[in-house]
């Protein structure tokens, strides 16, 4: 049996990326299209899609909203929207919501490594890169690398065009420094990440989790 998507903000490069996978994808139907520019609202996509899951890929000041409609209607959402208050839906019910900062495999792996060798390095800083359009600062792969490092890490935003999504962490001791990059030159590195999160969101025991790291 597929699993039926709706995928709001559809019609933003990462959303109609998602559209793309999710049709793709054996396992799974796309059953709509939320988006302002489309005249089609999260509400109207959840009541003529009847979805398992809605991924949002909008914007900070929509997703929890479009996260909150969701459970009202008992459907689980995969966010790849960062920047978002996590706090105004901790405690809900009527479905689980998985939020990755990143959903690059790579990427995912470039914060576990961080936080490993930042056991062992007493200092680090984050650069993250990204395209001119990204509105929030820092990244939400950048946070979630500082919280798992800790130790209150400084972060450095570039916003330029021409990237995509980049991130380096440099973690320094005496006489040495160490290096740990990742690169996403294209959005569809996040795809299998974005699949992966729609099929085992429904399995999750917290409301919210945040990471990818939860379900591989």
């Amino acid at each position: 049996m597929s699993i039926r998507v709706v995928v709001s903000g559809a019609a933003g490069r990462m959303g109609a990326t998602v559209c793309e996978a999710v049709e793709g994808a054996p396992d799974m139907e796309l059953v709509g299209r939320a988006d302002p520019s489309l005249g089609v609202s999260v509400s109207a996509a959840l009541a003529s899609g009847k979805p398992d899951v809605v991924v949002d890929f909008t914007i900070p000041s929509t997703a929890v909203d479009n996260i909150k409609t969701c459970l009202a209607a008992g459907v689980d959402v995969v966010v790849g929207t960062s920047g978002w208050d996590q706090d105004a839906v901790r405690g809900l019910s009527g479905g689980k919501v998985l939020f990755a900062p990143n959903f690059a495999i790579g990427a995912v792996l470039m914060m576990k490594f961080a936080a490993e060798a930042a056991k062992y390095m007493p200092r680090a800083e984050i650069i993250e890169l990204h395209h001119d359009k990204k509105l929030d600062k820092p990244s939400g792969t950048a946070a979630r690398t500082a919280e798992l490092i800790g130790g209150d890490p400084v972060v450095h935003s570039v916003r330029l065009p021409g990237l995509v999504a980049h991130q380096e962490v440099i973690l320094g001791d005496v006489g040495q420094t160490l290096t740990i990059r990742h690169d996403s030159i294209d959005r569809h590195s996040f795809m299998p990440g974005v699949l992966l999160a729609i099929r085992r969101v429904g399995s999750l025991e917290q409301t919210l989790t945040v990471g990818l790291e939860h379900v591989l």
